[in-house]
């Protein structure tokens, strides 16, 4: 049945459904002649067996190839209102963008009264690349007859660019899950479909270079002036093969810092052996000689055993805060997961406790029931006690920011390393670049930490027992 069909049936049969629209699933089905030969049997049979079989055989008669097709239709149609919609609003947006740029300059005018600044017909059509498909559209031209002219550039669609921001991190997300740059048409072909036009292999390449340039100019700025309350810090590894054989143990370091107004963002990409203290050194003293005098008041790592040595000697006044979630996942590992659940529930119990008294309480409760049969599980808990209750030195507001390094796996977490490496080969720099550029993508949708307005008193030094402010602590601040 034609889609025109479909829609003229649908304005026919308002009524059948009290007078409304048709619901899509009812939408779906219509001028579909299905044949139940089954139906015939009494309406009263007890439910049962047979009427179980009765149902199952009426399922099978459903129509299902012509149901897709049709499914498939409205779908098209419904992405073709929403493209036409988006690009009608976005055209709407630019034009009266232009608009109110010449407004602002009608004072200026010629010896005869002239504007000097006016819209000029249109640019040639662009058509812009978006998750739903190609958008083309007619920029407004702005002609300008001053002497001092300036080039009008409209913010919301700045020149040259060909593709929305949203989609810039679908390319780093493949390179490090170990998709080679000759291979990206296909993949980007079978996620995006036919929207993936204009992402050729060559567009790729250029967009590494381009990248890597803003890498190298953002791992030397200036951090002069600036000071981080909180480092969340991690080693990661990923999927792709450098081409170095030599770079086999090749590990990616990363820090991401809250900033005095609560702002999270990205703070240090850099490469080393492993995570190995000569690497965190490296990196840690590179910060430090660009201008980042001033101490973290919190480092949280997932215990890693090169970071701690290397915060010690170039910050030793940053306290330290082992990864609750890390800890729990290296506890699990060491017991049967038929108890793992309860285990779990136990270990939930030492961390979301509401004071450090009780956190202790329910850590003895954890080991006088596991220590027995599970020493190697205790002992991994044990080891790391002297930093995994220091978040209760902190605001309570907090807690849920520093107890873990979540804000880094929820960048990375869906390109670590799971498996074994790839076979194709990535250099060292297009391998920071990518992940320098995942985590500049991620860094928008990031939201200030709860409680930030309490962040100058923990850069004073103000006393937090439990979590809240003392009078001791204000005190000696």
């Amino acid at each position: 049945m034609t889609m025109s069909g479909i829609v003229e049936q649908v304005l026919k049969t308002t009524d059948v459904v009290g007078g409304g629209l048709l619901s899509y699933n009812q939408m779906l089905c219509l001028g579909t002649k299905k044949t139940y030969p089954l139906l015939v049997t009494k309406h009263t049979m007890p439910p049962g067996i047979e009427a179980k079989r009765r149902i199952r055989l009426m399922k099978q008669n459903e129509p299902v190839e012509e149901k897709k097709q049709e499914k498939e239709e409205i779908k098209s149609i419904l992405e073709g209102i929403i493209r036409e919609g988006a690009r009608k609003m976005l055209q709407a947006a630019i034009e009266q963008e232009v608009i109110e740029y010449i407004a602002s300059l009608a004072d200026k005018t010629d010896e005869n009264g002239k504007r000097m600044v006016v819209k000029n017909g249109f640019l040639p059509e662009r058509s812009i690349l978006t998750g739903i498909g190609p958008i083309t559209i007619k920029q407004p031209r702005v002609r300008d007859k001053r002497k001092d002219k300036e080039t009008f550039t409209s913010s919301i669609l700045p020149r040259y660019i060909r593709r929305i921001p949203s989609l810039d991190n679908l390319i780093p997300v493949l390179y490090l899950k170990g998709i080679s740059t000759g291979d990206f048409t296909e993949a980007l072909s079978a996620i995006l479909e036919e929207n993936a036009k204009g992402l050729s292999a060559n567009t790729v390449v250029r967009l590494k270079k381009q990248w890597e340039e803003e890498y190298k100019q953002w791992s030397k700025r200036d951090l002069t002036g600036k000071q981080y309350v909180y480092f969340w810090v991690d080693g990661i590894y990923f999927n792709v093969r450098l081409e170095d054989t030599g770079n086999k143990k090749q590990c990616f370091l990363v820090i991401i810092g809250a900033l005095e107004d609560g702002t999270k963002e990205l703070v240090a990409v850099l490469d080393g052996y492993r995570e190995s203290k000569l690497s965190w050194i490296e990196l840690l003293s590179d910060l430090k000689h660009r201008g980042l005098e001033k101490d973290p008041s919190l480092a949280i790592d997932d215990g890693g055993l090169g970071f701690w040595p290397a915060l010690r000697e170039v910050y030793p006044d940053t306290k330290e805060q082992r990864c609750w979630v890390h800890k729990t996942a290296n506890i699990l590992d060491k017991m049967p997961k038929s108890i793992q659940s309860k285990a779990k529930e136990k270990i939930h119990d030492i961390y979301l406790a509401p004071t450090k008294e009780q956190a202790f309480v329910a850590y003895n409760t954890f080991l006088s029931v596991y220590r027995t049969k599970f020493e190697k599980a205790c002992d991994c808990l044990i080891k790391d006690k002297d930093t995994l209750f220091t978040f209760y030195d902190f605001p309570a507001e907090q807690w849920v920011h520093i107890r873990s390094t979540n804000v880094i796996e929820s960048v990375f977490g869906t390109v670590r390393l799971r498996t074994d490496k790839t076979k194709g080969c990535g250099s060292r720099i297009a391998t920071l670049t990518m992940v320098f550029k995942l985590a500049c993508e991620a860094q928008k949708t990031w939201k200030k930490i709860k409680g930030y307005k309490l962040i100058p008193h923990v850069i004073q030094g103000v006393k937090f027992v439990d979590g809240e402010i003392t009078d001791t602590g204000i005190k000696e601040a």
